[in-house]
This record gives C-alpha cells, structure tokens and sequence, in this order.
C-alpha cells in the first residue's frame, strides 16, 4: 500500500484558512494537518518532526505550506524550514500567507496581459499606484511590479507613515524600488492619479478606494485592476468578471481586471503550485516569484 500525500501547514494565526485546505485537498493530497499560532522558533523542530517520521520514501509525499498574514514572518519561516531540512529527508515547502503571493502575482500577470493585448506594452517604466498597499497582496503586487520594470508608488487610505514602513520593508528586503505615498485626501489622489498609468486596488474587502469622480482625473491611466470581489467595488465602475472591459470613467483608453478574473488566474496558480509539490522528485521551496512565474503561464 503507497503512502498517502500529506501537507502540514504551518500559521502564525488562530486559524488555518479554509480555502488553504481546500486547495490542497483539491490537488491531490489525501491529508492536511494544521498548525495553529506557531512562532517562528518553532518552526524548525516541527519541519524535522514532518521529515523523520515518514523514511526516505515516505518523505517524498509529505509537504510544508506557510499560512498567516505578513508576508517577511512567512519568508523567514519558509527559510527556517528550509534549513532545517537533512537530505535525504527534505520536503517542499510553500508560502503563501493569506493567498496574498498568488493573488498579488495573479494580480500583476493579469494586467501585464492586458497591457500588452490593449496597448501593445508592458510595466517597463510605467507609473503604477497601488492603493490599499499596506497589506499583504498589496506589498506582494508592489515587489513584483518592481520588479518587472515599473515606477510602483504604495499608497495608504489611512495613513502615510504605514506606506513609509511598507516601503521602507519591501526596498530593503527584496532589493526593489518602491516609494511611499499618501492617498487619504481628495487632492492627494487628484495629484497622484494624474501621473498614473496603472492602478492596483488592493485594500481589504468592502473598501472602494477609488470613484469614478477619482478615475476621471486619471488621464494617462491604461489598466486598473481590483481584488475586492465583496461590494461596494474597491474601483468603481469595474465589474468582478471585467477581463480588459473598457472603463468609461478614466481616460479613454483603460481597461478593467475584476477580482473575479484575477481570482480565476490565483486558483490556477496554487493548485499547479501544490501539484508541482505532489510530482517533484527534488524539494521545492515556492513563494511568490514562483507563483509570479506559474501566474505569467496561465495569464498568456
């Protein structure tokens, strides 16, 4: 009788997320064991734990996936349970706190596809202003716009010191180019939509960020993209299903991505993610250039 695949999941939280244990169940493994409120410190004796106690064999069908909220305390626990591993007995491991590295890479696939099939473009030197930037999917989509060439300003609704210490985090720990901006007046988002070209609303459920009154300022604006699929919209005027619609409200010539088309692309990107995990001959350990990566796949 073969070993069945197992997961343990590991969070810094109260709770396992659902959708977490759906989606490995979904991919293939028979069984998830979760870990609840682990400290970073523990995290190598529990990965250990996972790895002797199945031999050889057994280790190659046993998985570790990172849960929680703060993307830098997911990094670290992955590169804790990566260097606890003793080959041969390593396992993958996965991080993705909240869903944000899928979302956020399925975010910013989604729009470098429209902003090649709509403008015949890419990020490369674009303006993009992340509102609701602070959280996780936020600071996530902001590295990998960074990264992939674009001028990425990260914007609080609340305040401009939490879009300082976002930035000042992201610059430092993945060597991008990201500055902070304040989004909490009429005016500062008069001034900022001005020069922008690319928006990305990533504030939490419920939150609109942006009016069409706002977007109508937005003259240079190509793309704008919206995670929040629970109403009011976080981007008004963009539907949860939009895939490049034209947005009347801006400048003319933008498009919209709707939480619901950049959520089809994430639910692709973790399910192909933890199949790569179940498949592999060698240990995997996934973040969010990974999911980056898979997101550009499925968003061609």
């Amino acid at each position: 009788m073969e070993r069945p695949y197992i997961l343990h999941i590991f969070t810094p939280t109260r709770h396992v997320s659902p959708f977490d244990v759906n989606m490995a169940l979904d991919a293939g493994y028979n069984a998830v064991a979760s870990y609840t409120d682990v400290m970073l410190d523990q995290v190598a004796s529990l990965t250990q734990d996972a790895i002797f106690s199945r031999g050889p064999k057994g280790v190659k069908r046993t998985g570790i996936f990172i849960g929680g909220r703060d993307i830098g305390l997911a990094a670290d626990m992955l590169d804790a349970a990566k260097g606890a591993m003793v080959p041969p007995f390593e396992v993958s491991v996965f991080a993705d706190p909240s869903g944000a590295f899928t979302t956020a890479a399925a975010m910013v696939a989604a729009v470098e596809r429209q902003l090649r099939k709509a403008h015949q473009s890419d990020f490369s030197g674009r303006q993009v202003l992340i509102l609701g930037g602070t959280g996780p999917v936020g600071t996530a989509a902001a590295v990998l716009a960074a990264g992939a060439g674009a001028k990425v300003r990260i914007a609080s609704h609340t305040s401009l010191e939490r879009a300082r210490m976002t930035s000042e985090v992201a610059n430092a720990r993945y060597g991008v180019s990201t500055e902070p901006v304040g989004a909490t007046s009429e005016a500062q988002r008069t001034q900022l939509l001005a020069e922008t070209e690319v928006v990305l609303a990533t504030a939490k459920a419920g939150v609109q960020v942006l009016s069409k009154k706002d977007l109508a300022r937005a003259a240079k604006l190509l793309v704008a993209a919206d995670v929040n699929a629970v109403p009011p919209a976080g981007i008004e005027g963009v539907g949860v299903m939009d895939d490049g619609a034209p947005l009347e409200a801006a400048s003319g010539k933008a498009v919209g991505i709707g939480a619901l088309a950049i959520g089809n692309i994430k639910y692709q990107v973790q399910r192909a993610l933890f199949e790569e995990m179940l498949k592999g001959e060698k240990a995997l350990y996934l973040d969010f250039r990974d999911a980056f990566a898979a997101a550009r796949r499925y968003a061609s």
